[in-house]
């Protein structure tokens, strides 16, 4: 499988027809990260900026930070004024204690080190300073209706997604505590589509360009799973077989979790 930076320069041309921010998402993150408008902020693995950009025109300071320069090129022409630094979680190349919070969306899983990478964070933080994390868990990932069409591309994504357990214990390591977590269940409003953003509408799948903006099917080295498990959704849409399938992956884990993370030392 492609490196996060590998991957992210190949799909960068086209993430924004897919990925935008969500406005629900966008003010949750606010509220979690208990915000201030004079204070500055870093969105950690920023991507194109949907999120970076979204919450600085809410009136917030952020820089986005991200290894892939075609993602920060594109974000650069949509908000060329912004602070736009390339950079992975854990190697920041800016200055100790300079930012009063920060947030990582859909990104913690193209980590390499999990315990440097919120050393790293925990660096460029303020004591006190808040950390929101958007995930999806692998308790949570194992109830999507996807692993009965694509069973290996959701084994290696949830091989590479870090349980509560995990992200606690390298936090704990470094000197953030963990405030509190809040489930997300997939909203028919969405408008972020990434990858359980079909949940309800399984036709999404079927379109490339919105398979395009999905790192768990973009980076796939095998596509013939790919192509079978479209072809036999394709046809359980058409007949209908679509809702018994996703009946049996229902669970009480929710779909995503935010994660809240207070850094005491």
């Amino acid at each position: 499988m492609a490196c996060h930076e590998n991957l992210y320069n190949l799909i960068g041309g086209n993430y924004n027809a897919t990925r935008k921010a969500d406005p629900y998402i966008s003010r949750r993150l606010i509220s979690l990260l208990n915000s201030e408008k004079e204070k500055s902020y870093i969105d950690i693995g920023c991507g194109t900026g949907n999120y970076t950009i979204a919450l600085s025109e809410a009136g917030f300071e952020f820089t986005g930070l991200d290894p892939s320069e075609a993602m920060l090129a594109i974000a650069r022409q949509h908000a060329p004024c912004k602070n736009w630094v390339i950079g992975s979680a854990e190697k920041i190349p800016l200055p100790d204690g300079q930012f009063d919070g920060a947030l990582a969306t859909l990104t913690i899983h193209h980590w390499q080190d999990l315990k440097n990478a919120f050393l790293e964070i925990n660096r460029i933080l303020k004591i006190n300073s808040r950390m929101v994390l958007f995930t999806s868990l692998p308790e949570q990932m194992t109830g999507f209706w996807l692993n009965h069409y694509f069973p290996q591309m959701m084994q290696a994504s949830i091989q590479k997604m870090p349980g509560l357990d995990r992200i606690k214990d390298a936090c704990s390591y470094v000197g953030f505590h963990l405030h509190s977590t809040e489930i997300y269940n997939m909203r028919l409003d969405l408008e972020d589509q990434f990858l359980y953003s079909g949940k309800m509408n399984a036709d999404l799948y079927l379109d490339d360009d919105f398979r395009k903006g999905i790192s768990s099917f973009a980076e796939m080295d095998d596509q013939s799973e790919i192509k079978t498990g479209l072809k036999n959704l394709a046809s359980d849409i058409a007949s209908g077989r679509i809702k018994s399938i996703q009946e049996k992956f229902q669970n009480n884990n929710g779909d995503y979790m935010f994660i809240v993370l207070t850094k005491i030392t």
